[in-house]
């Protein structure tokens, strides 16, 4: 059945190898070929079995070296497997690498023809659709142009309109999401939703668990490029950040001097504040629009929250979170940089950043603004505060969305 991918065991094996080892045959032989075998074997991707059918989309998670890359090129043939196999019927769109397909020299028309038609469409087939390719990619300006010139962001939006056009019945998207503007990423996403109701078989790594949660049938969890977990999205993903909880745990510090907050709360570490304490949060300020404090407000109405934070050493591309917990401590709302598709620079020293929101429409009551910081994977946190930033919500008579209300992060310094 077109549209389909199949892996069963799969595996890849690499070596490595010693950092003395000779760059040419002429220190080989002169060092008498000592350091020319690999010192040792691992396994990037093993004993990985799934399945996708027409119109379904797993989505696939894990931390920086998981094996997630080397998945999808075993998936799209990039790369072969060591051990197990593959079958995928249908035509693939793959976004793999930015630079895969493309030539330097040639304008972005001139790449539009050489990728389209190494995707299998004929010469016609490519004209008749150009008009619309170039259309998706808002780079009227920019067509005839060599590639060299275009930045990163423009590569991707070339990229992905050719791959989107070219009716794949399987797709393989490796965080290319990642690259662009927001409303571009949008965009894409949009499309990527459409191929899947038409029946298009995706596979797409993602560092985002809402962005899984939101898109996919299936979700991955991959561990040292094994299963760690394997099924429904909500699932796989609750495994995933129980995990990062308790990876949280062991970095937290055993002792911290405690912090007073102007609101008179005391952190403590271990009691209401988690992490490892790489990059702090120095204080969350609740305000109104035009910059006056808060401790009272109604649903739907305007809020300002600011975060001022300090990170000891670089961090990259951080996640900045922010919940909303009531007095038993469940959660009512929350939301973050990830799932707002912001993406955050490499951080350090002094730096503060804002979250623009209306306040949701929940039963009147106290409630407490929960602020962290985590490592760009959801791996772990570098800082969470629980229950020390309080406020007074009262219900609004106003329909205002309770688990969407719009949003718009800032970073103001960095």
């Amino acid at each position: 059945m077109n549209g389909t991918i199949i892996a069963q065991n799969l595996g890849k094996r690499y070596k490595y190898y010693n950092s003395q080892r000779p760059a040419t045959i002429m220190e080989a032989a002169l060092s008498g070929f000592k350091f020319m075998q690999s010192v040792q074997k691992f396994w990037a991707v093993k004993d990985v079995t799934i399945e996708i059918a027409p119109g379904e989309m797993l989505g696939i998670i894990g931390k920086n070296g998981a094996g997630k890359s080397t998945l999808l090129q075993l998936l799209g043939g990039v790369i072969q497997p060591d051990e197990g196999q593959v079958m995928i019927a249908g035509r693939i769109g793959a976004l793999l690498d930015l630079a895969a397909g493309f030539h330097s020299d040639l304008t972005g028309r001139e790449n539009i023809y050489v990728t389209a038609i190494s995707a299998g469409l004929t010469r016609r087939e490519v004209t008749q659709r150009l008009d619309k390719i170039i259309a998706f990619t808002e780079l009227e300006n920019f067509i005839h142009l060599p590639l060299r010139t275009y930045s990163t962001g423009m590569m991707m939006r070339l990229a992905f309109s050719v791959a989107v056009h070219t009716d794949p019945q399987v797709m393989l998207v490796d965080e290319f999401l990642s690259v662009g503007d927001l409303a571009f990423q949008t965009k894409c996403l949009n499309r990527i939703s459409e191929l899947k109701a038409q029946g298009c078989a995706i596979a797409l790594v993602s560092h985002s668990p809402d962005q899984i949660k939101s898109l996919c049938n299936k979700a991955l969890w991959l561990s040292r490029g094994q299963m760690a977990a394997y099924g429904d999205p909500e699932t796989v993903i609750q495994q995933y950040v129980d995990a990062m909880r308790l990876e949280t745990r062991k970095r937290t510090p055993t002792s911290h001097p405690s912090v007073k907050t102007v609101s008179g709360f005391e952190l403590k570490v271990n009691k209401n504040r988690f992490g490892s304490l790489e990059a702090e949060v120095l204080s969350l300020q609740i305000q109104t629009p035009n910059q006056d404090s808060v401790v009272e407000t109604y649903g739907g109405r305007p809020l300002r929250l600011l975060i001022d934070y300090v990170a000891h050493s670089p961090v990259e591309s951080p996640i900045f979170g922010i919940s909303i917990s009531d007095t038993k401590g469940v959660n009512c709302y929350q939301t973050n940089t990830s799932l707002a598709d912001v993406a955050l620079p490499t951080i350090l020293g002094q730096g503060r950043i804002a979250l623009e929101i209306e306040c949701p429409n929940l039963e009147t009551g106290q409630y407490f603004i929960d602020v962290g910081i985590y490592e760009k994977d959801w791996s772990y946190s570098y800082d969470f505060h629980w229950q020390v930033y309080p406020i007074i919500i009262q219900r609004s008579n106003t329909l205002v969305s309770a688990s969407s209300p719009s949003q718009k992060w800032e970073l103001l310094s960095v």
